[in-house]
């Protein structure tokens, strides 16, 4: 089921038992493998390639060269930068077939993931957490953390809007404060 709103580049294709919303953009050499779904106002990149049985949520931004393998759900406002990586088999070998052993990966509301990012299969990435560019991810990432090396470390929180926060939890680009809930979590200041 393909909205007749959405856009798809006469050079991709899109296989059998998937579905798309309103507005998306699917562009240049993309692929959407069977039993996908995709949903509004999303945006695929040059040569995506998109599962099989793979869940995108609305207003997710793909940029060019991203696979998102069979066990990956990205939910909604989520960013993937140009080349970034998922991976499904922890243990792979080219003659060894692990299909099986598929481990699943979350990507939470709103997480950016910088361009050439790699996401070890088995983890959560929490909401608004920002990987970036070049970062190898490996564990779980706690919501509003900014990571960063290899493998991915802390370094510091971040807004919802996409600013860093400062050592009081103030977010730099809006001024919204957040509360710290315990050593590795913190969430929006109720009061504000």
């Amino acid at each position: 089921m393909i909205d007749e709103s959405t856009m798809i580049h006469e050079s991709s294709y899109i296989d059998e038992n998937v579905e798309i919303g309103k507005n998306t953009k699917i562009w240049h050499f993309s692929h959407v493998l069977s039993n996908c779904k995709i949903g509004k106002n999303s945006s695929l990149g040059q040569n995506v390639v998109v599962g099989p049985n793979v869940t995108i949520g609305d207003c997710v931004k793909i940029q060019n060269n991203v696979s998102v393998y069979d066990g990956v759900t990205i939910e909604d406002d989520v960013f993937c930068g140009p080349s970034c990586v998922f991976t499904n088999v922890i243990n792979p070998r080219s003659s060894v077939e692990r299909k099986d052993e598929y481990k699943k990966t979350l990507v939470c509301k709103g997480a950016s993931i910088g361009a050439n990012a790699t996401i070890v299969c088995g983890i959560k990435l929490g909401k608004y957490c920002f990987i970036g560019a070049g970062s190898t991810v490996v564990k779980d990432v706690p919501d509003y953390a900014l990571m960063v090396g290899n493998p991915a470390r802390q370094i510091g929180w971040m807004s919802e809007f996409g600013g860093k926060l400062n050592e009081d939890l103030v977010c730099s680009l809006t001024g919204k404060k957040y509360i710290k809930i315990s050593e590795n979590q913190i969430e929006e200041n109720p009061d504000e």
